[in-house]
């Protein structure tokens, strides 16, 4: 069935760029950009206090901009997965960064890809190989074309470009990212076909590295922020410790660098006469990471399920379809942008659970629309469930075929690349519904760790740091939300047992 079904979508993929070739170009264009470890703190329009950030802080003023916006997962490669596919990555075994996607999966790129777009990919991928034998790579996930690493990745890049050897590119790694899209945009202009382009930055991603104008920025935060903090050394690949201002002025530096390329971007979209009738998205991939956050405005950092941790920038730029700026406290999220673009290009969803819904109605500015009509759901899954199974579960792709190839400063068991893992899931037990988790509806906001620990209810639009814990005044509360957060784990575990791809 599996078979059938790639066959005839590689059908389709070949049949429709003729058609788009011969026929006026009726789609909009779609670029769909993130950052790497962006907290929504860390922008000009967010209030920050240091960042420059002008060309973001531009769509922010002039497109549609989230206020509360929130990526899947307070890790990269679970919210890459969902970004690509609508569905809770650990309903594929996206448990963490290093986890890949599973080849049965279905992301944007395949769907657009059958009605006639030209797709790409550029930057981070972490969600697996990028080699072309990988069976998760970019290509085999629906993109024709890919530039692209396993992981993250700092000033000369070594990039992959579809499924080949890395080789390196000197520079600024945003404005290489960019200029390759630009060129990528310009191919797919020359043929007809509408373009669809995912950049996934690896600013502002630790270790950092900046250009000497851009640190020079930044030049006053040693001296502001004076405690110590630990990060991967670009010397040895080992974690270090520095003084927290240091590692800020190259932090900064590179959001500055990133923004910058963005904004080099927008001016050929403008120039070219594409602005009007191209979708173009920023947003985050998790909160902060802990080196580089100051503690506010939200409680938490990256790899936690409150705010600090999940919430990003979320800026949308249209101009076509969102003629006048927008600004909206409507909850959105990374798994929003499939069942979006669906809706947006009359796509049917596919047939298997997804967890974002259509955002058409807020990009509209429809003001009817103010509480999301589902919940959000949050959850970190408890990976140590793995440590002690013997033996262990079948790997659910060959091991040889989860190896890196692109190289990174940080090693990781004396290894200076990433490989995946995934597995086919053991019998599910009670173990599997653990790890932090949270729900959010209608304003509050249930956070449950462990066992020992007593889970918070927090009212979000009366307290949005998170401090105020509710639990004992709105018990009823609590147990409703805790009942819908059990309900949607168990379908989330039967999707992980493979259920979904069973035709």
């Amino acid at each position: 069935m599996r078979h059938a079904i790639l066959t005839a979508l590689t059908c389709l993929s070949l049949i429709h760029p003729l058609v788009a070739a011969t026929e006026p170009q009726s789609k909009p264009n779609i670029i769909l950009m993130m950052g790497d470890d962006h907290g929504w703190e860390e922008t000009g329009y967010n209030g920050h206090t240091h960042i420059k950030t002008p060309v973001l802080d531009e769509m922010a003023a002039t497109g549609l901009r989230f206020d509360r916006f929130y990526a899947t997962h307070p890790s990269c490669s679970p919210t890459r997965a969902a970004f690509l596919t609508g569905r809770h990555p650990n309903r594929m075994g996206t448990f963490a960064p290093g986890w890949s996607i599973r080849p049965e999966e279905i992301t944007i790129a395949q769907l657009l890809s059958n009605v006639g777009y030209r797709c790409a990919h550029f930057g981070k991928w972490h969600i697996g190989a990028v080699k072309k034998t990988s069976p998760v790579s970019p290509g085999a996930m629906g993109f024709h074309e890919w530039l692209s690493h396993d992981n993250f990745f700092e000033l000369n890049p070594a990039l992959s470009r579809n499924g080949a050897d890395p080789e390196i590119f000197q520079g600024e790694s945003s404005e290489i990212l960019i200029a390759e899209t630009i060129r990528f945009i310009d191919r797919a202009r020359s043929t007809g076909q509408p373009f669809f382009t995912v950049v996934w930055f690896g600013s502002p991603h630790e270790p950092y590295s900046g250009l000497p104008a851009d640190l020079a920025l930044y030049d006053d935060l040693p001296a502001l922020y004076s405690k110590e903090v630990k990060l991967t050394s670009n010397e040895t690949g080992e974690q270090v410790t520095r003084s927290q201002g240091e590692v800020l002025r190259e932090r900064y530096a590179e959001i500055t660098a990133m923004d910058r390329a963005i904004g080099t971007l927008r001016k050929h979209l403008a120039n070219q006469g594409l602005r009007d009738n191209t979708l173009v998205l920023y947003c985050g991939d998790n909160g902060t990471s802990p080196d580089a956050a100051l503690g506010l405005p939200h409680r938490g950092v990256k790899g936690q399920v409150y705010e600090g941790g999940i919430l990003v920038p979320g800026v949308i730029e249209w101009p076509a379809r969102i003629p006048q700026p927008i600004n909206t406290k409507f909850r959105a999220s990374t798994s929003d942008l499939l069942p979006t673009l669906c809706a947006l290009i009359d796509l049917p969803l596919p047939t298997r659970p997804i967890d974002g819904i259509d955002l058409s109605p807020v990009i509209d500015n429809n003001k009817t629309l103010t509480q999301r009509p589902s919940p959000l759901y949050f959850w970190n899954y408890n990976t140590s469930r793995f440590a002690n199974l013997n033996p262990k579960p079948n790997p659910y792709i060959d091991p040889e075929l989860q190896e890196g190839t692109s190289p990174l400063v940080k090693l990781q068991r004396g290894k200076a690349t990433r490989d995946f893992t995934n597995w086919h899931h053991p019998s599910l037990n009670e173990q599997d519904f653990q790890g932090p988790r949270s729900i959010i509806h209608n304003g509050f906001k249930l956070v449950i760790h462990d066992k020992k620990t007593q889970p918070e209810l927090f009212n979000l639009d009366a307290d949005p740091a998170e401090k105020q814990n509710l639990i004992d005044s709105e018990p009823d509360k609590a147990a409703e939300l805790q009942q819908q957060l059990r309900t949607w784990q168990k379908s989330v575990l039967n999707s992980l047992t493979g259920a979904d791809y069973e035709s």
